[in-house]
C-alpha cells in the first residue's frame, strides 16, 4: 500500500523573495554562468557590454532531490543480460534527446529541456569583473590611512534632542509606570474588595469603611503622581565613529593620437580605455583618473576630450611620459597614493625617442608606480617602442606588463590578462 507524503514549508517569505531566490540561483550555478560569460566575452565587443547574456543550463543540473518510500521486506531482482554489449562499450545518444529541439523525436525515453534565463547587465558585469583587480593595490603604508564611518551603536541616556528615539523612550516609560504602579494597584484592588465587604455587612458609615476609603484615596493619589514620562526615561540613538582602512589610487590613461594611429586603431584604443574606465568606476569607490593625449606634444584633458577629440600630429611618446611624471610628483607624490598607468600606442615612435622612453620608465616613472601596462595596437610585427620596452620586463616583473592587440576581438582577453587577480 503506497502513501503520499506532503512536506509543507511554513517559513515566512522574505519581502524580496524573487530577488533572494535569484541570487541563490546565481550562487548555485556560478560555475556554469561563469563559463557562459567567458564564452560571451570571446564574441563581443565593448559596445555590447551593456547587454545581458542568455545562459543555458542543462536539465540534469537543475533537478531536485525527491523523497519516496523504499520497498519493504526482503526481495530479489533478476537483471536480464544481453549478448550484444560488454562493459566499456559506448552507445550513441538517441537523436532528439538533448532537449534543445534540434533533432528528431526519441522513442527511447523522456528528456528535459535546458533551462534558459537571461543575465541582467548588472549581473553580467559583476561576474565579468569578479576576478579582476588592480595589481599591488594594498600596501603596508595604506593600513595607517584611516577614514571614519558613523555607525549605530545602541542607545544612551544622554544626547542631543535631534537624536531622541521616541519609540524607545515611550516604551521604557510605559514599562517603568507598569513596574512602579503594579504593587499599588494590587493593594488598591485588595482594599476595594475589603471596603465592599464592610459596606455590605455594616454600611458606608462604619469607621472601618471610612478608613478604607481614606487609604484608597491616598493610593490613587500616589498612582496619579507617577509621571507618564520622566527625564531619565529618554533614550538617544548612539552613534560611534568606526575607523576604516582607506586606499587611494590614481590611474593615468595615456593614448597615442598621432598620425600613424589611424581611425581604426584609435577606436580600438578608445574601446580598451572605455572598458578600463567602467571597471575602475564599478570596482573602486576612491580612485582618481587622469587622461593624457599625445602626439608630438602631450596634454592633460578631460574625459570628454580624451574620447572624442580628433586632434592629431607627429609622434613623440616621451612627451606623455614626462607629463605623467610631472603630474605624479606634483599631485600624487606622497606614499599614500597607488599610481597606475595604462598606455596605448601603435608603437611607431622616433628612433631616437624610444630609448629615452625606456630610460624615463626605468629610472623615474616605474619606481613610483604600482603597475604599468603597455598595450600596442598593431596588426604587423612589433615596432621599435615595443623592442625598447621589452628590455624592462626582467627587472620589473610584476610591476610592468606588455600586451598586443591586433584586432577588436583581442580587447577582452588582453584586458583580463592585464588586470587578472594575482596571488600576493
Amino acid at each position: 500500500m503506497s502513501q503520499m507524503v506532503h512536506i509543507v514549508d511554513r517559513r515566512n517569505d522574505a519581502r524580496n523573495k524573487s530577488t533572494v531566490n535569484r541570487q541563490r540561483f546565481l550562487r548555485r550555478f556560478k560555475g556554469q554562468i561563469r563559463d557562459a560569460v567567458r564564452k560571451a566575452i570571446g564574441r563581443r565587443n565593448v559596445r555590447d557590454i551593456d547587454a545581458g547574456e542568455e545562459v543555458r543550463i542543462t536539465g540534469k543540473d537543475i533537478s531536485e532531490p525527491q523523497f519516496r518510500h523504499g520497498r519493504a521486506g526482503v526481495w530479489r531482482r533478476v537483471n536480464a543480460g544481453n549478448d550484444r554489449f560488454v562493459v566499456g562499450d559506448e552507445l550513441e545518444r538517441p537523436s532528439g534527446s538533448s532537449g534543445r529541439g534540434g533533432g528528431q523525436a526519441s522513442q527511447d525515453g523522456e528528456s528535459l529541456d535546458d533551462f534558459v534565463f537571461t543575465l541582467t547587465r548588472e549581473e553580467f558585469l559583476d561576474i565579468f569583473f569578479d576576478d579582476l583587480a588592480l595589481p599591488n593595490l594594498v600596501k603596508t603604508q595604506l593600513a595607517q590611512i584611516k577614514e571614519y564611518q558613523s555607525r549605530r551603536a545602541g542607545y544612551t541616556q544622554t544626547g542631543t534632542p535631534a537624536n531622541i528615539s521616541i519609540r524607545r523612550s515611550m516604551r521604557g516609560a510605559a514599562g517603568r509606570r507598569i513596574a512602579h504602579g503594579t504593587p499599588l494597584r494590587q493593594r488598591l484592588e485588595a482594599l476595594q474588595r475589603e471596603w465592599e465587604q464592610v459596606v455590605a455587612e455594616r454600611g458606608e458609615d462604619d469607621p472601618r469603611a471610612l478608613e478604607l476609603q481614606d487609604e484608597m484615596a491616598r493610593l490613587r493619589a500616589r498612582l496619579e503622581a507617577i509621571p507618564f514620562i520622566d527625564e531619565f526615561d529618554l533614550r538617544y540613538t548612539h552613534r560611534v565613529r568606526v575607523p576604516l582602512p582607506s586606499t587611494q589610487a590614481v590611474m593615468f590613461c595615456l593614448m597615442d593620437v598621432s598620425g600613424s594611429m589611424d581611425e581604426e586603431r584609435k577606436q580600438v584604443a578608445k574601446r580598451f580605455f572605455m572598458l578600463l574606465y567602467l571597471f575602475l568606476r564599478r570596482t573602486y569607490e576612491r580612485i582618481e583618473l587622469v587622461f593624457v593625449r599625445h602626439h608630438t606634444q602631450a596634454a592633460e584633458v578631460d574625459e570628454d576630450e580624451f574620447f572624442h577629440s580628433r586632434e592629431s600630429g607627429g609622434t613623440v611618446v616621451s612627451s606623455a611620459l614626462e607629463l605623467t611624471l610631472k603630474i605624479v610628483r606634483e599631485r600624487f607624490g606622497s606614499q599614500a597614493w597607488n599610481v597606475y598607468v595604462a598606455q596605448a600606442s601603435d608603437g611607431d615612435n622616433w628612433n631616437d625617442d624610444s630609448p629615452l622612453c625606456r630610460t624615463l620608465l626605468d629610472e623615474s616613472l616605474l619606481p613610483l608606480c604600482q603597475y604599468y601596462a603597455y598595450i600596442e595596437i598593431a596588426d604587423d610585427q612589433p615596432r621599435n617602442l615595443w623592442a625598447e620596452y621589452a628590455k624592462l620586463l626582467p627587472e620589473h616583473e610584476g610591476r610592468f606588463a606588455m600586451q598586443r592587440i591586433t584586432e577588436p576581438a583581442d580587447i577582452f582577453p588582453v584586458f583580463r590578462s592585464l588586470f587578472k587577480k594575482r596571488l600576493a
